[in-house]
């Protein structure tokens, strides 16, 4: 009797054993984790992984893919669903917003340098050359829309109504228009295509760029504030992981710094990169 009961302790203690084995191998699995797929939209964006932080994280011995998105939507979901790390694209209050109406558990790990929104035309050379009825095309979505009416708001030619909030304001919130300025929010990718027909186009800074336009070129440029800089995004039980915080410093080296100083000139950068 005493002998099964002895055989049967020694089964539960290497069963034990080979559990905490396991446990252990794979918490040590997860903390090497060495292959990393980060996500980003076309244009300046996508060039800014490629050439500053790809760089940096393979010599930490990490294999990094990358993937261009074309949208503002696919690239959290594509997160959230756990075929992308990480990924740059959005400002914070894009994230906040998209994540609540998903219901997804994302977060920001670090903040990172955006091409300014600009005021484009192929028909008008500057402001002063804005006439009655001009149509001007801008992004659609939520929280750039808000964002573009506050810059036009800056440039003098709209008012929003008083105590709107100005992160959330439509083109329905436009109070003061005294040049009737047609505005016709579009998604933001498409907006290079309406400088054929429209007179002036709002285009975030990446769009613009992947489709050949120079900042130099813009009739007028964002001054761009602290909320709209872009963030890396990663689903919030990720945030704390090594491979995560690996991400995040690579946004403050030197080299990124460096790539930036030769491919990324003119772009709003966050207090640590000044």
């Amino acid at each position: 009797m005493k002998s099964r009961r002895h055989f049967a302790l020694r089964l539960l203690s290497v069963a034990g054993l080979v559990a905490t084995i396991g446990l252990g191998a794979a918490t040590a699995q997860a903390q090497e984790k060495k292959t990393l797929t980060l996500g980003a939209t076309a244009g300046s964006n996508f060039d800014q992984l490629k050439l500053g932080i790809k760089p940096v994280l393979e010599k930490k011995g990490y294999t990094v893919k990358l993937v261009e998105f074309n949208d503002y939507v696919q690239p959290n979901l594509a997160l959230a669903q756990g075929s992308l790390d990480a990924n740059l694209f959005q400002h914070i209050i894009y994230l906040k917003k998209f994540s609540a109406d998903k219901g997804l558990n994302l977060v920001d790990i670090t903040k990172a340098p955006i091409a300014p929104l600009g005021l484009y035309s192929k028909k008008r050379k500057s402001l002063n050359e804005v006439k009655d009825g001009d149509r001007i095309t801008l992004p659609n979505d939520p929280s750039n829309l808000a964002r573009a009416l506050v810059f036009l708001e800056q440039l003098k030619l709209v008012k929003v109504k008083a105590g709107v909030d100005p992160l959330k304001a439509t083109e329905k919130d436009v109070a003061e228009n005294p040049r009737k300025l047609v505005l016709t929010p579009i998604e933001a990718a498409q907006l290079p295509r309406t400088l054929d027909d429209a007179e002036f186009a709002l285009i975030n800074g990446n769009f613009a760029i992947s489709s050949g336009l120079k900042l130099t070129e813009a009739v007028a440029l964002e001054k761009t504030p602290d909320h709209y800089l872009n963030v890396v995004a990663v689903k919030t039980g990720d945030k704390d992981k090594p491979w995560a915080k690996d991400i995040a410093a690579a946004f403050h080296t030197p080299e990124y710094r460096a790539a930036l100083d030769k491919h990324f000139a003119g772009y709003a950068r966050p207090a640590f990169l000044q």
